[in-house]
């Protein structure tokens, strides 16, 4: 069954130490389109989360944020800025001397110079993080594509419809394209007798001939039998599990041309009126097929 583009998930998973969360969102594409953001520190984790959504989405911009929290105690440590803490202190000390103030200098004044403690960054251990943020991974992704196809349901239903209408169109043209041999040798006859004023006596064996080589220029029954099979593939497009965008929008080039085809040799105003609504149809499918995967 195929699948919408456009769709949105999150996930969230605790394998301590890590908290790990996911969200992502599909949109339409024609190409897959991967915009990822990784916390700082685990950049190195890029292409196997990449591999992880290509695994799953074939066509499609997706855009992915991941949020990592470790709250081991490797994950913390500080560093003491010694130099400009003794620096501050000296300067107190020479302060307290100069105004002569009582008193120690106390680790409190000390530490309210600021920036002595500051936080150290560590090295991310991106392999101990991996399986809970692939665990995470596939249930976010699991989700959209869940939402996906329930997307994908509903436009395979609008779409079946259209294609309902389209084959009773296709079945009306056959009708009309049973008549067009005696339409054209009626014709035929009418613009004889029109241009003679019926004086000439009319040459049935002639005028059949005639007609049918008209006939035969206007056939096209190798068009509806060619349009027949574009909808039956179609269909089969559509159920097939498989990204069917790309397909899709080429099959449907190929109905365009088969009803061009048609409206071009049939000359039968009734005949072009139903093609011209058949290829309205067909374009509301084509901006339909542009959200399919």
């Amino acid at each position: 069954m195929i699948k919408s583009m456009t769709a949105y998930a999150l996930a969230e998973g605790q394998t301590a130490p890590y908290t790990v969360r996911v969200a992502v969102r599909a949109y339409n594409s024609r190409h897959l389109d991967v915009a990822l953001r990784l916390p700082h520190g685990y950049e190195a984790l890029e292409d196997r989360v990449k591999g992880v959504i290509a695994g799953v989405v074939a066509r499609g911009r997706v855009d992915m944020r991941i949020q990592i929290q470790d709250d081991s105690a490797a994950d913390c440590a500080f560093a003491v800025n010694l130099p400009r803490a003794r620096a501050y202190r000296d300067a107190l000390v020479d302060l307290q001397q100069s105004l002569g103030l009582a008193g120690a200098v106390g680790i409190d004044t000390v530490l309210s110079g600021g920036n002595l403690i500051q936080a150290v960054e560590l090295e991310k251990d991106a392999a101990l993080v991996w399986p809970p943020l692939e665990g995470c991974l596939q249930a976010a992704l699991a989700d959209l594509d869940a939402m996906r196809r329930v997307e994908g349901a509903h436009m395979a239903d609008d779409l079946g419809q259209r294609l309902d209408l389209i084959e009773g169109m296709l079945a009306q043209v056959g009708e009309l394209a049973g008549q067009l041999p005696e339409m054209v040798r009626q014709r035929l006859c009418d613009r004889i007798a029109a241009l003679t004023d019926g004086v000439v006596a009319i040459d049935a064996n002639r005028i059949a001939q005639e007609a049918a080589l008209l006939a035969d220029r206007s056939d096209i029954s190798e068009e509806i039998v060619r349009t027949a099979s574009h909808i039956q593939q179609f269909r089969n497009l559509m159920d097939d599990d498989s990204a069917a965008g790309r397909p899709l929008n080429f099959l449907l080039q190929e109905f365009n041309r088969e009803f061009n085809t048609m409206g071009s040799k049939s000359g039968q105003a009734a005949l072009s009126h139903i093609i011209v609504t058949a290829k309205s149809e067909l374009e509301k499918i084509r901006e339909q097929v542009q959200n399919v995967e």
